[in-house]
C-alpha cells in the first residue's frame, strides 16, 4: 500500500471510531472557583501572561492536577499569571479544547494522546511529562469467575471501544489464546463497551460479571463485593505504565515556553509532596473531587484505589508505545508514526537541577 493511502486509511479509521478514549467524569465542565488560593504579593507574571488555562479529568489517576491544584502547587509557580481549570471526561474533548486554545495545558490519559497527535499528522501537541502509573484492574464476581481461566464465555466490561482499558483486555485476551472481534466485542469472551459511572450498577444488576477498569470504578466494583483477580500493572516490566500524561499544544509550548515549565515544575513539586505526604494527600485529591463534582468518595473507595496508583514524573514512554501496538494487533488502528509525540526537554532541565536523572523518550522526541 503507497504511503499517502495508508496515511489516509489510518485517519479515516481514527476518524471513524471513537478510539484511544480515555473516560472519567466532569465532562468538558468548567471547574468551580475556588478562592483558596492567592496569589503571593509581589509575584510578577510569566511571559506577560493574565493567565495560563489547565485541564484534566476528575479522576484519581489524574491526581497531580487535583493535589496541585488543591494545595496550590500551580498557582505559585505561575506567580501573577492566575491559573484557570477546566475538567473533562472524555479525551476527545480535552484535546478539542487543547486545538482551540480553550486550554493550554492538560493531563490526559495515553490513548487519546496518540489519537490526537495521529489525527492532527503530529501537529496539535507534545507530551511534556508524566503524571502516573498503573490504577487499572480486573475485578470480578467472585461466585461466577474463581480463576483467570474462568473469565472465558463472561461478560465483562471495559470502559469504551477502543479506549485505554478496551485495548488493554483485548491485549490480554489474545494472550490467553482466546479470540474476541474487537468491533462487536464477541467471541470466546463477550467484551460490554459500558461508561465506568454505569458500570457499577450493571454489576450489580448481573448482566456484566467483571470489568477491566480504571480507579476508582474498580474499587467501587470491589465494595460491591467484587473480587480483584488481576491488577494489570504485574503484566508490565517493573509494574509500571503509563496512565496519566502531560501534553501541551505544540503553539502554547513554542510561544510561552517559560510558563510551561512553570507548570511542569510545579508538576514534579506536587509529585514529591504527594509521595511523601500520601494519606494528606489523599484527603487534598478527594477535597478537590468534591468541589469539582459535588460529591467526594467514601473512605472503601478512596483508600485501596489512591494505594493502587503510583505517582511519577516519568512519562514511561515505552509503554506508550507498547499500548499503541496493542491498538494495532487488536486490529483497531494501522501502526502510527508516533515519531516527535514527547518533548522532554522542560522536564529534564527540571529534574537536572534538582540532581535527579534524565526521563528518556524512547526514541519518539521531537527533532
Amino acid at each position: 500500500m503507497p504511503a499517502s493511502q495508508a496515511v489516509r486509511r489510518t485517519l479515516a479509521v481514527i476518524a471513524a471510531l471513537p478510539l484511544l478514549t480515555l473516560a472519567a467524569c466532569g465532562y468538558g465542565s468548567q471547574a468551580k472557583d475556588d478562592d483558596s488560593v492567592k496569589v503571593a504579593a509581589g509575584a510578577k507574571k510569566i511571559d506577560g501572561l493574565d493567565s495560563v488555562r489547565i485541564g484534566y479529568f476528575g479522576n484519581l489517576t489524574h491526581g497531580t492536577a487535583l493535589v496541585g491544584r488543591q494545595k496550590g502547587f500551580f498557582q505559585k509557580a505561575l506567580g501573577a499569571t492566575e491559573a484557570k481549570y477546566a475538567t473533562f471526561n472524555a479525551g476527545p474533548s480535552e484535546i478539542e479544547a487543547l486545538n482551540s486554545g480553550s486550554i493550554d495545558i492538560g493531563w490526559i490519559g495515553p490513548s487519546p494522546a496518540i489519537n490526537g497527535y495521529t489525527k492532527s499528522g503530529g501537529k496539535n501537541l507534545r507530551i511534556v511529562g508524566g503524571s502516573a502509573s498503573g490504577g487499572v484492574k480486573l475485578v470480578v464476581n467472585p461466585e461466577k469467575i474463581k480463576s483467570l481461566k474462568d473469565v472465558k464465555g463472561k461478560r465483562i466490561a471495559t470502559p469504551q471501544l477502543g479506549n485505554t482499558q478496551d485495548v488493554a483486555f483485548l491485549n490480554w485476551v489474545a494472550e490467553q489464546g482466546w479470540k474476541v472481534d474487537a468491533q462487536s466485542g464477541k467471541g470466546d469472551v463477550t467484551v460490554v463497551r459500558s461508561d465506568n459511572k454505569v458500570t457499577p450498577d450493571a454489576y450489580k444488576a448481573g448482566s456484566v460479571d467483571g470489568a477491566w477498569v480504571p480507579e476508582p470504578t474498580a474499587s467501587k466494583l470491589v465494595a460491591e463485593g467484587g473480587k480483584v483477580l488481576l491488577d494489570e500493572a504485574t503484566l508490565w516490566p517493573g509494574k509500571k505504565f503509563v496512565i496519566t500524561n502531560i501534553i501541551v499544544s505544540q503553539k502554547f509550548l513554542k510561544e510561552h515556553p517559560k510558563a510551561v515549565e512553570a507548570v511542569l515544575k510545579a508538576s514534579v513539586e506536587t509529585n514529591q509532596w504527594i509521595n511523601a505526604n500520601p494519606d494528606e494527600a489523599k484527603t487534598a485529591a478527594n477535597k478537590q473531587l468534591e468541589i469539582d463534582s459535588g460529591k467526594a468518595l467514601p473512605a472503601e473507595v478512596l483508600d485501596p484505589a489512591w494505594q493502587s496508583i503510583a505517582f511519577t514524573d516519568d512519562p514511561l514512554a515505552a509503554t506508550l508505545g507498547a499500548e499503541a501496538d496493542h491498538a494495532v494487533k487488536a486490529g483497531l488502528l494501522e501502526k502510527p508514526d508516533l515519531t516527535g509525540i514527547y518533548d522532554l526537554t522542560l522536564l529534564n532541565k527540571i529534574l537536572a537541577a534538582e540532581g535527579r536523572g534524565k526521563v528518556d523518550d524512547a526514541g519518539l522526541g521531537a527533532k
